[in-house]
């Protein structure tokens, strides 16, 4: 990344050249940036000025008020837009009207505000309606502006908060359409001259009533009013709730674009769309997008009415009678699909953008990085690399770990589908099967997810303040909108199944019901989404596993050739170790023995253990033990053979006794007979085992000092089991872990006794070693503080980070629900610590006990078995840590070796480096989900930034480019197996040339976060 200058305040753009380019986005944010890229290639894109981020920051530490310099580079950058598009801001006979619009440096789509059509006033309309010929055209812009800003400055702003359905854009909204209803118009565009006039007084006279105080008439003030509107919709309450869901720091805040206006609302040769370069929903290579005849920006998104199709070739069930852009304006089409092929030939990914037609003239607004499925974004990964357009390792960061859930999402069973009742057919915009209860409010989606339903929003469109609800709900549905609509672009950012436009539907929100095919669905009733196929069916249907798709396997290929470190499962049974073999598992991190006691078949198990438990000699606790031998040694030795070939963990006995013990009198009356005593001396035993506080409490390694026999029946199966694998030609590698050690004495005493059962085991199987490991997990922060002396026992260290974080924060898992989200909403904590691991508290425990430990033992074995082992921020922790596995749930494996790949590319170790806690060669972390969320900070500070390698591309270039900076040196290489990439990292050059046919830029290097949008 270039070093961004943070002494200028304003950057201009347009008339084919720019101050700003694309690699400025954490200063000029993403719309800022992009649009002078898109400048400085020649591209036509109306002229405008960018206010920076660092303007935002000045403006909320200085109680919202803005740099003293400010006011003067406004003007000026007013001028050269006056300048390039030939008209005066405010003037009275040729005005210049301006949009402004947010920009933060990772999309956000509707988060925060955009106000259009800004210097319309009662002195600058005449001169419009004189300019363009089209009074109807003008009063639709004012009635526009008038909606927009009396919502977005006059009561957002403002902190106003209006009761459900009393806010001022809805009050508006409902005026509007009894408008269209009493004159019996079908849409906004049919609203005459005359009708849009008298709409415009009842507007400013209800904005008078509401809210107090006269609509602005002054252009300046509306312009400041519209600037402070969006720096303050950065902490808008949707905008911080997508934040809390995206990872994005408080601190970033958004840029102000202020952009000329050029109007696709002056009459049937003007229009507005939204394309994507490629199809976001399944990653097809074909230009897809929607536009509307005669309407604005907002009508697209907001799905007011059914878009048309971009082209013939993306037509759909709903748009199929409508007319495309490729037919209706052939001139306008052909050079828009031109500039598509530029902008992906120019930044080497599917581009999302928007564009405006004013009376046959085609304007560039917006583009950005798309957002896509899960699907989409592996399709397009590996066809972009097949067509040479990137390499394999921007291949792999192409997908953002969650993504390769959604892959594994389960689907609609189709045998189900074939005898279900369909009610409704929509547009497939977020991928897979959802089934739950419907509701019809995003509040309502919350409250009922919190209560443990599962829940289908059903809305007649969503808007973005419904983004909570949104993301509580396992499914949306939408009777309006198309693909490019608000509901479509957030589902698919969050790979939600999401079925929109289904215009058989009517949605009654206040009756909270539902019309579909005739039929009326209540709350709560249930539905079932195919969100692949858009088809919506009465009740619940069964679901299926997403069958295995060869390109997942080839993409997963190109990952495990990049990372350096394992990706191991945590297993409770042979069935869970099986399924995590055909994820991927390398190994067995984490075996829970205890677990054979619960579930299917643990009945006599579980008995003979709590007979176990209440025992009240050694003598009798060894005769139970002896009972349950067979039970133990079948388990470990199941889950052995499954994993032939690779290492199983094994952890000892680990939870305290007490929750074994049985509540129910005929349970208790069972075990009190096969015990030989009464009632009330089962109970006193019982008694005897409660504690106060049993996570701290009697268990884990404590258990086997305390009663060595149960450790001694463990070890004995573990090894037992693993000669007679052997002997049956399997190759078993067990590795014995003893939980919730706090004192090196302590694995000592468990060591001695390893040792005489293994000297036992031996003899008896009359074999002379067998070879096994012996070693701890580190859940305690005194190991992490003493781990130079607990290494000079333990051959391996597996760190234990849900427990970890519980002891080291001072906060109970199973009660946190109780307070952390109030931390979270006061941002008292960055995230929740037990889903995202603690870089900073838990991490430097981490960092330490590596280091301790390796100081003393350099070739020890370090992995981590709590659940953040699965979660992308924290496999980059543990890789930058240095450690040589991971190990998660099996669903999570997918997610762990991609993120392994990923951060071996952000950080690469060389060959698996063991020589440091914070590995070798590391990289700077680049802007994506994974790294630094939640405001998580990385562990080690960054070498010089590694430039992105991308391949040769498919044309020649004819972007001339002039190098703003010298070419980097190649990034520190990964795994020899990595190929070598088609052509060298270069740093992406500040394009000065305009476009002057279909290009094909120089690769670029591009930060991590674009490719994950």
């Amino acid at each position: 990344m270039v070093k961004q200058a943070t002494n200028k305040l304003v950057y201009s753009f347009g008339g084919g050249k720019a101050d700003g380019r694309a690699d400025m986005k954490n200063l000029l944010g993403g719309k800022g940036a992009n649009l002078a890229e898109m400048a400085n290639l020649g591209i036509p894109v109306p002229a405008g000025f960018t206010i920076t981020t660092e303007v935002c920051t000045h403006y909320y530490k200085n109680g919202r008020s803005y740099p003293k310099a400010l006011a003067a580079d406004v003007q000026r950058a007013l001028g050269r837009v006056e300048s390039v598009m030939g008209a005066k801001f405010g003037d009275v006979r040729n005005p210049l009207l301006v949009s402004v619009r947010s920009g933060a440096r990772r999309s956000m789509p509707g988060m925060m505000e955009t106000v259009l059509n800004v210097g319309l006033c009662s002195a600058t309309i005449p001169g419009l309606i004189a300019k363009t010929g089209n009074p109807r055209f003008v009063f639709d812009a004012y009635r526009r502006l008038i909606m927009m800003y009396s919502d977005v400055v006059m009561e957002k702003a403002e902190g106003v908060e209006p009761a459900e359905g009393k806010g001022i854009r809805q009050q508006l909204d409902r005026m509007l359409g009894e408008m269209k209803k009493a004159r019996g118009r079908a849409s906004d565009a049919d609203l005459t001259e005359a009708e849009l006039k008298d709409l415009v007084k009842q507007f400013k006279a209800t904005v008078r009533e509401v809210l107090g105080k006269e609509f602005p008439d002054d252009p300046m003030e509306q312009l400041w009013g519209g600037i402070g509107a969006v720096f303050s919709s950065w902490n808008g309450k949707r905008a911080i709730s997508y934040r809390r869901i995206e990872g994005i720091p408080d601190e970033w805040g958004t840029a102000v674009t202020v952009q000329a206006m050029v109007f696709g609302n002056m009459g049937d040769t003007s229009a507005t769309g939204v394309a994507f370069t490629r199809n976001p929903a399944t990653g097809e290579n074909k230009f897809y997008g929607e536009w509307l005849v005669n309407a604005q920006g907002e009508d697209v998104v907001a799905g007011i009415r059914t878009p048309n199709p971009l082209n013939e070739a993306t037509k759909n069930e709903q748009n199929k009678s409508l007319p495309s852009l490729e037919t209706a304006m052939p001139e306008v089409y052909r050079p828009l699909e031109a500039i598509r092929n530029n902008l992906e030939a120019h930044y080497h990914d599917m581009q999302d953008i928007e564009f405006t037609i004013q009376e046959g003239r085609l304007w560039m607004l917006q583009c950005r990085t798309g957002k896509r499925t899960g699907t989409a974004a592996l399709n397009m990964a590996m066809d972009m690399l097949e067509e040479r357009l990137i390499g394999k390792e921007e291949a792999v960061m192409r997908l953002a770990p969650a993504q390769l859930d959604e892959l594994l999402h389960p689907i609609v069973d189709p045998a189900a589908e074939k005898n279900a009742a369909l009610v409704a057919k929509g547009l497939p915009a977020g991928p897979g099967g959802a089934r739950g209860q419907i509701v019809f409010t995003a509040a309502d989606a919350v409250a009922w997810t919190k209560a443990g339903k599962k829940v289908i929003l059903v809305r007649e469109e969503t808007n973005p303040e419904d983004v909570e609800g949104m993301r509580a709900a396992v499914g949306i549905l939408t009777a309006r909108g198309g693909m490019t609509s608000h509901a479509a672009l957030v589902a698919r950012g969050w790979g939600k199944c999401c079925i929109v436009g289904a215009g058989g539907l009517t949605v009654d929100v206040h009756a909270r019901s539902l019309l579909a095919s005739g039929r009326t669905f209540r709350e709560g009733d249930v539905l079932t989404l195919n969100g692949t196929r858009g088809h919506v069916y009465a009740g619940a249907l069964g679901m299926m596993d997403a069958t295995e798709n060869p390109r997942f396997v080839k993409f997963m290929a190109l990952a495990d050739a990049i990372r350096a470190m394992k990706v191991r499962t945590n297993a409770d049974t042979p069935e869970d170790a099986a399924k995590a073999r055909e994820f991927g598992a390398e190994g067995i991190g984490l075996f829970r023995t205890e677990h054979m006691f619960y579930g299917k078949g643990s009945e006599q198990p579980l008995f003979l253990l709590r007979k176990m438990i209440v025992s009240g000699s050694q003598a009798e606790r060894r005769a139970a033990l002896a009972e349950l031998y067979p039970f133990v040694k079948k388990d470990i030795k199941a889950t052995l053979a499954v994993m032939d070939g690779l290492p199983v963990t094994i952890r000892l006995l680990d939870p305290p006794l007490h929750e074994f013990v049985p509540t129910r009198a005929d349970e208790r009356e069972k075990l009190a007979g096969a015990l030989g005593i009464t009632a009330s001396e089962l109970d006193k035993r019982a008694d005897d085992l409660h504690e106060s506080n049993p996570m701290m409490g009697h268990r884990g390694v404590r258990l086997g000092v305390t009663f060595p026999e149960i450790s001694e029946m463990q070890f004995r199966a573990i090894l037992e089991s693993a000669v007679e694998l052997a002997r049956e030609g399997k190759k078993v590698f067990p590795e014995i872990m003893v939980p919730v050690v706090g004192l090196v004495a302590e694995l000592d005493d468990q060591l001695a006794l390893a040792k005489r059962v293994h000297a036992e085991v031996c003899a008896k199987y009359g074999v002379a070693k067998i070879d096994h490991l012996y070693g701890t997990m580190i859940e305690i922060p005194r190991a992490c503080l003493t781990a130079d002396k607990i290494a000079g026992t333990a051959e391996f260290f597996s760190f234990g980070t849900n427990d970890l974080t519980q002891m080291t924060f001072g906060f109970s898992r199973d009660d946190i629900g109780g307070f952390v989200p109030e931390y979270l909403d006061k941002r008292l904590l960055p995230a929740d610590p037990f889903q995202i691991l603690d870089r900073e508290g838990v991490g430097r425990l981490v960092e330490m006990g590596i280091q301790r430990g390796r100081s003393v033992r350099p070739k020890l074995k370090v992995g981590i078995c709590g659940e953040h082992g699965g979660e992308a921020s924290s496999v980059e922790f543990c890789h930058i840590a240095g450690m040589d596995y991971v190990s998660c749930s099996p669903f999570r494996v997918p997610i762990a070796r991609l993120a392994a790949a990923q951060a071996q590319l952000t950080h690469p170790r060389g060959e698996k480096v063991r020589s440091g806690v914070r590995g070798s060669g590391s990289a700077k972390a680049k802007a994506g989900k994974s790294a630094g969320k939640k405001g998580a900070k990385p562990v080690a500070k960054a070498a010089k930034p590694k430039a992105k390698v991308a391949a040769k591309p498919r044309t020649k270039a004819a972007v001339k480019a002039k190098a703003a900076r010298p070419k980097s040196k190649p990034a520190a290489k990964a795994k020899a197996k990595v190929a070598k990439p088609r052509s060298k990292p270069v740093v992406k050059a500040r394009a000065k040339a305009k476009v002057t046919a279909r290009p094909k830029a120089k690769p670029a290097a591009k930060a991590r976060g674009k490719a994950r949008r």
